[in-house]
């Protein structure tokens, strides 16, 4: 059984001194703070050496990606970012970190009552450690995806300290919440829209129609466009090297079976009941995202009442969190079990067929819907009001994920009312942005000079 946390049963007043009292220890503009340590790890050579546990093929696509930009260079690099983070200083208030608080992981998706909500969506990274970690992550990305569109220097910033004021007066929110309402809240849809309302009406009209597609991408939606009907059944189309059928995939039938009654186990007896009505079709591997490139992923094909009632899973490897090494080890033995139970904590409402396996090799993994009205918005399109509504919408469901998990009250209490947390945590933004660039200059260097094999364009 999981122990009480030690603060629960304090007085909201005594936490709200605890978080005032930590100021003392780490002065808010101390998150200001960035140099690169002295032992600093070479960024080439510490993200080279995740590819050593990939699939070969794959890592120069993982590079490619990579080298689009230095913001696409900062999606792929989280572990490089948890080691300087290592040595910041810490005020030893917890939450259940998502690990890669990017905006690009944040978008919609449908609650199990078919609401759309907006939320943290990537978990792979999860693990307990400094709320101050995640806000930075973020920060950082905003910035650097402010760059990437050109914005000015003052638009970026202003667009950052929006984030991180909407993190820290929702936080404020939170922390008067009663238990109970904390937990039952979430941000929708149609907050999202509230806050583009104030927009031009192109800007409106454009996150209508997301909202719109969003409702219609599902399992539906995905079987038109990935499957195909071969003598009366459906299976996967091929679409090398993105989506194919691989000969040992092919050859495993019985012990895919096998890992998918394990997985089915995982899950709570009601899911138990609606998954095992399926039947299992076909499988294929995928490559999805940027960081996760080469790391194995396979969807999996389910059929229900008929060939027309298709389930598509998504099947991702879970390794140790690039939080680990320097936060401690997870109390889940199993990483898959750590990436749902970490995303059940922190999402108002997570799909209900999360669940996890342990593959043939002893690969860890965890099972999730492929498209469950899964949209999110392309950043590269939007105007710097655009972007800096979308900051605010990141930073309030980063707060929510925080506030479940953590020390709201002393959290509130640490950031205060003022904007100096705000104007810290973006001066280290703008000089994080600066490194990750002259990181991503090294990793274009490295490529010219032979030394990473790289696929572009895929």
């Amino acid at each position: 059984m999981r122990r009480t946390q030690p603060w629960a049963h304090e007085t909201p007043e005594e936490r709200r001194a605890k978080g005032k009292e930590l100021r003392k220890l780490v002065p808010r503009r101390a998150h200001s703070e960035w140099k690169p340590a002295p032992d600093r790890p070479d960024p080439v050579a510490l993200l080279r050496a995740q590819d050593k546990n990939r699939q070969q093929d794959l890592t120069p696509i993982r590079w490619g990606r990579m080298s689009a930009s230095p913001f696409t260079f900062y999606r792929g690099s989280a572990a490089l970012m948890a080691a300087d983070l290592a040595p910041l200083p810490r005020t030893g208030l917890q939450v259940q970190l998502c690990g890669d608080a990017h905006l690009s992981n944040f978008g919609m998706y449908a609650s199990p009552e078919r609401a759309l909500l907006f939320d943290v969506n990537d978990f792979d990274e999860t693990l307990p450690g400094p709320f101050s970690w995640d806000v930075k992550r973020l920060a950082a990305s905003l910035v650097l995806a402010a760059r990437d569109n050109g914005f000015t220097a003052e638009e970026a910033r202003s667009i950052t300290l929006a984030a991180v004021r909407s993190y820290r007066e929702h936080m404020a929110v939170y922390a008067e919440m009663r238990e109970l309402e904390v937990w039952y809240s979430h941000v929708v849809a149609d907050d999202l829209l509230a806050m583009v309302r104030r927009l031009r009406a192109k800007t409106m009209k454009a996150s209508e129609s997301l909202v719109s597609k969003a409702h219609t991408r599902d399992s539906l939606q995905a079987a038109a466009k990935m499957t195909e009907i071969v003598d009366g059944k459906r299976r996967f189309t091929d679409q090398p090297p993105l989506m194919m059928h691989m000969e040992a995939l092919d050859n495993a039938d019985d012990s895919a079976h096998t890992l998918f009654h394990q997985y089915a186990a995982t899950l709570e007896d009601d899911r138990r009941e609606l998954i095992e009505r399926y039947d299992f079709v076909d499988v294929a591997r995928k490559v999805v995202g940027v960081g996760s490139v080469g790391t194995i992923c396979v969807i999996v094909l389910l059929r229900g009442r008929d060939v027309d009632d298709p389930l598509i899973l998504q099947v991702k490897q879970a390794s140790r969190s690039v939080l680990e090494p320097y936060l401690g080890w997870s109390r889940y033995q199993h990483s898959g079990h750590r990436v749902v139970s970490g995303q059940r904590l922190m999402q108002a409402a997570s799909d209900i067929f999360l669940g996890w396996m342990t593959g043939p090799a002893g690969q860890h993994f965890y099972w999730r819907q492929l498209r469950d009205m899964k949209a999110s918005i392309d950043v590269g399109l939007l105007k710097a009001p655009g972007l800096e509504v979308y900051a605010e919408a990141c930073g309030w469901a980063l707060a929510r994920g925080h506030a479940r998990s953590g020390r709201r009250i002393a959290i509130a209490a640490y950031m205060g009312v003022g904007d100096r947390f705000d104007q810290g945590i973006a001066d280290f933004a703008v000089a994080y942005a600066d490194q990750t660039e002259r990181d991503y200059g090294l990793v274009l260097k490295a490529i010219k000079a032979g030394k990473i094999p790289v696929e572009t364009g895929i």
